[in-house]
């Protein structure tokens, strides 16, 4: 049996993708289930979080969102039986490529796939949804009645939060970086219930102009918004390098944010200066940093983290969320289909087998 793995020399400008021969144990483990699988998303690896971790290894394997088909459970199994469906994401110390035909892992980091759902579609889509609950529900305590801002709303991410704020009764504004984005989010509809607009505002941000404050404040009468979700930030006014020139400045979105607003950054390296810690105290707003990855790097929500992946992929059956298509490649185009997303040519592929 063969899987995809990433061997990554710190001599190298890019990290290699191989296929590589591995194996299973004969025995299951008390919780483990073998899984077929049929789909497996792929999405950029972050190396530089493995090694902050303590998971060096020669050989990292790829491809964590998985979908398929239950072939045999260990003995102290409760959650699943053979030939159920199932959805889940690896841990990330998990010594299985998702793009394995047959792969081991614990019952607790999977969920039933409702039989309507297509595997390619929740591979493609569980990581997107898991990032926003976790920003809208876990950091900002999204409530009926709030005002939510999310940049760059046409990306996958920015389209999952606007739909799950919107289902909440949450109004919405977002940005555009291109025309055809634009249009898309401008006629962007719920599936179910009544067909009013999904985005209360889409602000153009590929013009070149800087109205993102006015028409914020416009929009919600002076006051701010109470939430603000980034998909990357500008640090510094004078750098503007082609990809993050249409990303707000720290600034704007301090400037944004209203009384007790709650910022949700997936910055890494955010560095915020003395005059914009002192915006936010004065307004009494917070920030929280955007990892995902710790649900599964810690088990000590466990039984919330297993309640949300159930509630994406029961609301994605019912059309609630709607994510984007991803682009579909047989497993014998996986190795360049992975070259390409790590370089970020692509946000993200699925593997169907």
């Amino acid at each position: 049996m063969k899987g995809l793995y990433c061997r990554a020399d710190v001599n190298d400008a890019e990290p290699k993708f191989v296929i590589q021969e591995t194996g299973l144990p004969e025995v299951l483990g008390s919780h483990q289930v073998r899984v077929q699988v049929q789909a497996c998303g792929l999405k950029p690896l972050d190396l530089k979080l493995l090694c902050d971790v303590g998971l060096q290894r020669d050989l990292i394997p790829v491809g964590r969102e998985v979908a398929g088909v239950v072939l045999q459970v260990g003995p102290k199994v409760s959650f699943f039986q053979p030939e159920d469906e199932v959805v889940g994401i690896l841990p990330l110390d998990s010594p299985c490529s998702g793009l394995c035909d047959v792969i081991d892992v614990d019952e607790h980091y999977l969920v039933q796939k409702p039989e309507k759902l297509s595997s390619a579609c929740v591979a493609a889509a569980l990581h997107d949804g898991l990032c926003a609950y976790t920003a809208l529900h876990t950091h900002a305590r999204m409530a009926a009645g709030h005002t939510l801002l999310v940049l760059d709303g046409a990306s996958s991410f920015g389209l999952m939060c606007i739909q799950l704020a919107c289902y909440h009764g949450v109004k919405v504004l977002t940005t555009s970086h291109s025309p055809q984005k634009h249009t898309f989010l401008e006629q962007l509809r719920p599936s179910v219930g009544v067909q009013d607009p999904l985005v209360a505002r889409v602000i153009q941000v590929y013009n070149g102009s800087s109205d993102l404050l006015p028409l914020v404040l416009e929009e919600t009468g002076g006051l701010g918004v109470d939430i603000v979700i980034d998909s990357g930030v500008r640090l510094q006014e004078e750098e503007e390098p082609e990809e993050t020139k249409l990303l707000p400045h720290k600034q704007d979105i301090v400037s944004v944010l209203g009384v007790g607003g709650h910022w949700v950054t997936s910055h890494q390296d955010l560095q915020l200066d003395p005059p914009d810690c002192r915006l936010l105290y004065l307004k009494s707003a917070s920030v929280s940093f955007l990892n995902p990855e710790v649900w599964t790097a810690s088990s000590a929500q466990q039984g919330r983290y297993l309640h949300i992946l159930k509630d994406i992929v029961e609301k994605m059956s019912a059309g609630v969320l709607r994510p984007q298509p991803a682009e579909v490649v047989p497993l014998y185009e996986a190795t360049v289909a992975m070259e390409t997303v790590q370089r970020h040519q692509k946000k993200k592929s699925v593997v169907q087998f």
